[in-house]
């Protein structure tokens, strides 16, 4: 029997929140029943989208337009209580929330930009048109304090239910919340709330790729700006603008498989400014597509692949539509030609790992802490270079580091290509890696770079090439000698590699965060996944000793009062138990969440550190 959620089409958010809008009270109880059956109805075939067969004589219809369902009148159930019925709630439940910078979404939305910008321009000063003024109180309209108030509950609902208790319904609130947010203009928390409701869905399916710390993140932003409304009237950051003519050098390419049912790749390129771009191909797909998708040409028909691009190639674009965060469109007025590239050791490129790796690990937390729809391409990316040792791969001038997969399907060969270079004792790497913000022990690597067995440059996208054991040279292993060494490899300029250094660097145990930290981020995420009841149960007074024995007093304090809030249940002065607060729950919850966020991020620059006395 086919699994529904691998194969039914993405559903906009407003289409699966109206759904189940529709339904009355006494079936929206039994929805959450109704999905999990969904994922064992049959799903076929059908002319414009697919059918998903309930019963012999029952079925729900799904029209796909542009690769998703994207009108209420496109799930159509043929029992005899539809629109309002179980079926089709439960089917547009299961189905994968589609993602907003779809493709074919992004070709209106550039044509739509340049009109605009064309009628409107930029306003004298240099700031982005519709931005308010940077002074003076924000004035909300009527319709935009409604829309962050429903904001505000609906997320404050999922928090104290946790995941456990957030089903079906409260998704919809969620989603119903965030469309009318962004009918109001509140572009950035309706965008949040959508990823969040996405994360739950993976939750609540047992998706492998569902991260508990990615969900907590997600809340915790989204909590932040229902109480800013300066931040979240802040504009849309996706609008495309035309640009000169743009030289780019090929860095690398990554393959790209969403949990809500979209997969391509994506280029990243630097930009003669030193600004990163990115070129992509993401459509409706499985890994199978993002292997495809690789073979993409460039915009503008030059005939480029994205991979030859990614692979050390280059391209001048022309008349280019680029979003403030470097992404690339595809409009019809863009023409590209087939440029020189640069190798890794070659300028511009080298100097990207010219950089101290802490200071590259800070602007990366930086980046991590803004609001995802503001932030720059490649924020997150680490230029490293280092050596493979039995202990892990220490960096120059930086941390010793386990290499791990940024995905760890089957279909991507990452996995299988960083075991088999980390097991290459002594060989000096050049990587671009991505940083893991909670765990401080690990990178996780997208593309490398080594001498191979002629002499010569390899270069690698580890997520789309295969690696074997006769593309990496045997290094001998010399015995360790005290005092730091130098394994960068090649000299900035160089078109290819020196041979590997004759000395294995002693390597230091890979950094670690204070155990009690990590206990603290623990219980942000169990309150996520539990919600108010398990935090007022599983609350005691061990781990405030255990934080201010170490010195986080602060935490110690933000913990009690998250455990208080929970277990705050007063009564009046007759003696009945008066309602529960979510708001005073959800509010000492973001400060616990926040205050854990900042120490492990302070900690974790100070362990990545070099300790200069050792050095001496």
């Amino acid at each position: 029997m086919t699994d529904a959620m691998a194969v039914l089409p993405p559903v906009t958010a407003a289409v699966a929140a109206a759904a189940l809008d529709l339904l009355p009270a006494r079936l929206r109880k039994r929805v959450d029943g109704a999905v999990a059956k969904a994922a064992g109805w049959p799903v076929e075939p059908h002319p414009d989208g697919v059918l998903v067969r309930i019963a012999d004589d029952t079925a729900v219809t799904l029209k796909v337009t542009a690769g998703i369902v994207a009108a209420d009148d496109h799930a159509v159930c043929s029992c005899l209580l539809a629109p309002a019925c179980l079926h089709r709630a439960a089917v547009l439940s299961s189905a994968p929330l589609a993602v907003e910078e779809a493709t074919e979404e992004v070709e209106a939305a550039v044509e739509e930009s340049e009109k605009r910008d064309e009628r409107e321009g930029e306003s004298r000063d240099g700031t982005e048109v519709g931005v308010p003024p940077a002074v003076g109180e924000v004035v909300l309209a009527p319709a935009q304090s409604t829309a962050l108030d429903a904001l505000r509950d609906a997320v404050t609902a999922v928090l104290v239910a946790g995941i456990a208790g957030s089903g079906a319904v409260h998704r919809a609130e969620l989603l119903h919340a965030a469309h009318s947010a962004r009918l109001a203009g509140l572009h950035r928390p309706a965008a949040t709330a959508v990823r969040i409701a996405r994360l739950l869905a993976e939750a609540r399916s047992d998706d492998p790729a569902f991260r508990l710390s990615a969900l907590s993140t997600e809340l915790a932003e989204l909590l932040d700006l229902v109480r800013r409304p300066a931040e979240a009237l802040s504009p849309a950051r996706r609008n495309y603008r035309p640009e000169g003519p743009l030289r780019l050098y090929g860095l690398f390419t990554e393959p790209v498989v969403t949990a809500s049912g979209y997969a391509g790749a994506t280029v990243y390129a630097l930009a003669p400014d030193g600004a990163l771009r990115t070129v992509s191909d993401v459509a409706p797909g499985g890994p199978e597509r993002a292997l495809q998708a690789s073979g993409t040409p460039v915009p503008g028909g030059c005939a480029l692949p994205l991979r030859e691009l990614g692979d050390g190639g280059g391209v001048i674009l022309t008349s280019p539509t680029v979003s403030p965060d470097g992404r690339i469109g595809g409009g019809g007025q863009v023409r590209s030609v087939r440029a020189t590239g640069a190798g890794w050791y070659e300028a511009p490129l080298a100097a990207l790992w010219e950089r101290p790796p802490v200071g590259q690990l800070a602007a990366a937390l930086r980046w991590l802490a803004e609001p995802a729809d503001a932030r720059a391409a490649g924020g997150d990316l680490l230029f490293l270079d280092g050596m493979c040792t039995g202990a892990g791969f220490v960096v120059t001038g930086g941390p010793t580091l386990r290499l791990s997969a940024p995905d760890e399907r089957p279909e991507l060969p990452y996995a299988e290509n960083l075991r088999l270079l980390a097991g290459r004792s002594g060989l000096a790497l050049r990587l671009i890696a991505r940083v893991v913000p909670d765990r401080p022990d690990r990178v996780q690597v997208l593309a490398a770079s080594w001498t191979g067995h002629d002499g010569e440059c390899v270069r690698a996208d580890l997520g789309l090439r295969r690696l074997h054991r006769s593309h990496i040279p045997a290094v001998p292993v010399p015995a360790p000698v005290a005092g730091p060494a130098d394994p960068a490899g090649p000299a900035t300029g160089t078109a290819s590699a020196e041979a590997a250094p004759s000395v294995v660097p002693v390597a230091s145990a890979p950094p670690a965060l204070p155990v009690e930290l990590d206990l603290l981020r623990r219980a942000v995420d169990r309150a996520v996944a539990g919600g108010r009841a398990v935090t007022a149960v599983s609350a005691d007074g061990e781990l405030p000793r255990r934080l201010r024995t170490v010195g986080l007093t602060a935490g110690a304090e933000r913990l009690q009062a998250l455990a208080e809030a929970a277990a705050d249940r007063r009564h009046d002065v007759l003696g009945r138990l008066l309602p529960a607060d979510p708001g005073g729950f959800a509010l000492a919850w973001l400060a616990t969440a926040v205050y854990a966020s900042a120490a492990a991020e302070s900690l974790l620059l100070a362990a990545w550190t070099p300790d200069m006395s050792a050095a001496n």
